[in-house]
């Protein structure tokens, strides 16, 4: 967690960015605070007119004024209110951006800990608070201090003696308040925390919905958002309580001081030093102290979130991948050859060894099927060799050059994974395609692009579609998990990469869909060098190399004719039993 100062210091960076909008919001914000501070002076007077029979028409000239004075007030509060907020809404956007692109480079060590929900929750619900802070406190609590130190100049004038007691009281008061600030902020931060632990939750149920209510799993999962609900109940009563004492001391500071300030009216207008008008100035002058402590109070809460929200967006920010994307080299062009360099890998957060010194060559355009049981280190093996993860010992080298020194967007070009999970989006046939790469990016054209779908066995599917490639996906249109796959097989075929990795890529779909699958997997693989993750081991019949993993190491290598045809080779076992497993009782 990043440390308390982080947050303001998070605060002092937007500023910087947003220089000439904070400039006109100062400028707006001076004119706002100092437009109230005339008012007690017109009305002290029209009440010493008053009690002096001044004629009509001058009592009306300053009730016209007064009239005139407070249309402006609202007018300038409006201009205020503007400014900051479209000034809170651009510097909290741009840091939302910052917030997205830094989770976005975090490995998959970090995701894994860490639910969608949470992380948008921390991405977009504490910006939201910053931007609060800017819109609520700044008008409210930053317009009320210049305020009210403009009313500490104009007692002063008044009478010295007064106008010291009062500053010496508004200095207190600012001092306990900017004192006791800090102290909520613990509070508040857990209470974020808590809260995002909620909406992490909520996801997760969403995202298992159908899987919850098929296995009757609805009172576990009314449990696990009730306790999060609990927790974040008991996180928000602390910070409430913090809270709440903080207004209570503020507000009895308060009174107090209007106590002491009505004794000194009522003393200098026995002595004669002052008139009704300006006993009635010097209390009005007291009520315009008033509201700016009390909604420094009222809107400390508001300061605790946006500060909470502050330090856990700077700690994102401050969030480093651990694989760190500084390469620079370039690739050699056609089937890329894949060397696993006496490799070794462990999670950091616990130690567990996943793989344990494997050495494994894969020739340029040689394809090369991983199985075994589940937890050998097969997946891991796939994303180093993609650069999700970084060996803890070895190297791994594509096209004879270490990946960590490849340049980050050669290697996103160059390699391509198809999964058994697709993600689909809520976009264009087309977008969903090219992942909403440009015209400028090399892109196919429409017809191009609609050729690869037909040759991959969607070309009636796309031929019904309303808008061909710009139909949008969801809703009424979607796509069957065969269609996704063949969607995804075609979004690799794009990139024409020299290493295509398939994740138990046709494992989701029946018999009949999987030999189109299959049939589009061959397309890509076809002079591409290729990675086969199966659990199902007739899927890697096309493999020229299959390699048994089994804790983390390589116990059997050869190629699927001759170690199937080898009764005591562990690959022929395993075939033997997925075989029985398939038999279907007469």
């Amino acid at each position: 967690m990043a440390s308390r100062s982080s947050s303001w210091a998070l605060f002092a960076e937007l500023l910087r960015r947003n220089r000439l909008a904070l400039g006109a919001l100062a400028v707006v914000l001076t004119v706002a605070s100092a437009l109230p501070l005339a008012g007690p002076q017109l009305l002290r007077a029209f009440i010493d007119r008053a009690v002096a029979d001044a004629p009509l028409t001058a009592l009306l000239a300053v009730a016209g004024a007064y009239v005139v004075l407070g249309l402006a007030a609202q007018a300038a509060a409006v201009a205020t209110t503007y400014a900051a907020t479209r000034m809170a809404w651009s510097s909290t956007n741009a840091l939302r951006e910052r917030a997205t692109a830094s989770v976005l480079g975090l490995d998959l060590a970090f995701h894994a800990k860490t639910s969608p929900g949470t992380l948008i929750e921390r991405v977009d619900g504490d910006a939201t608070a910053i931007t609060k802070l800017f819109t609520d406190v700044v008008f409210k609590v930053v317009g009320g201090a210049l305020t009210l130190a403009g009313a500490v100049v104009l007692v002063t004038l008044e009478d010295w003696r007064v106008g010291a007691a009062m500053a010496t009281y508004a200095a207190g008061v600012g001092w306990l308040v900017v004192r006791l600030r800090d102290r909520a902020v613990p509070a508040t931060t857990a209470e974020r925390a808590a809260y995002a632990e909620v909406i992490g939750v909520v996801e997760e149920q969403l995202d298992g919905a159908e899987d919850l209510r098929a296995f009757g799993a609805s009172d576990f999962a009314l449990h696990r958002h009730t306790g999060a609900s609990a927790a974040h109940l008991r996180a928000m009563r602390v910070a409430e309580r913090a809270s709440a004492g903080l207004w209570a001391t503020t507000t009895g500071a308060f009174a107090f001081g209007s106590l002491l300030m009505l004794v000194a009216g009522w003393l200098l207008h026995r002595r004669g030093a002052a008139t009704i008008g300006t006993v009635f100035l010097l209390f009005q002058y007291v009520q315009i102290l008033r509201r700016p402590v009390e909604t420094i109070a009222e809107q400390l809460q508001q300061v605790q979130r946006a500060a909470a929200g502050a330090e856990r967006i700077r700690a994102l920010l401050d969030e480093r991948p651990a694989v760190v994307a500084e390469g620079a080299r370039r690739l050699p062009a056609g089937a890329l050859a894949v060397r696993f360099d006496r490799v070794s890998f462990c999670y950091a957060d616990d130690g567990r060894a996943v793989l344990a010194d494997v050495d494994l060559d894969v020739p340029a355009g040689a394809v090369v099927g991983l199985v075994g049981a589940t937890g050998g280190g097969k997946t891991t093996l796939a994303r180093l060799a993609l650069r999700l993860l970084d060996p803890t010992a070895g190297a791994v080298r594509l096209g004879g050059v270490d990946l960590r020194d490849v340049d980050p967007a050669e290697l996103r070009r160059r390699v391509a994974i198809v999964t058994q999970d697709v993600q689909l989006f809520d976009a264009t046939v087309r977008d969903n395609l090219t992942l909403f790469a440009s015209a400028g990016d090399d892109v196919p054209g429409d017809a191009a692009l609609s050729e690869l779908l037909g040759d991959l066995g969607l070309g009636g599917w796309l031929t019904a579609l309303p808008d061909g490639l710009d139909t949008v996906l969801g809703g009424d249109v979607g796509l069957s998990a065969g269609q996704a796959q063949l969607l995804a097989v075609g979004r690799a075929c794009l990139r024409d990469p020299g290493l295509a990795v398939l994740d138990e890529a046709s494992s989701r779909v029946d018999p009949a869909t999987a030999e189109v699958v299959e049939a589009a997997l061959d397309r890509l693989l076809a002079g591409r060098t290729g990675i086969v993750i199966a659990h199902r081991l007739r899927a890697v019949r096309r493999a020229d190399l299959v390699v048994v993993l089994d804790g983390g190491r390589i116990v059997e290598l050869g190629a699927p004719g001759d170690l199937a045809a080898d009764p005591d080779s562990r690959f022929a076992r395993l075939l033997a039993l997925e075989s029985e497993s398939q038999e279907v009782p007469a």
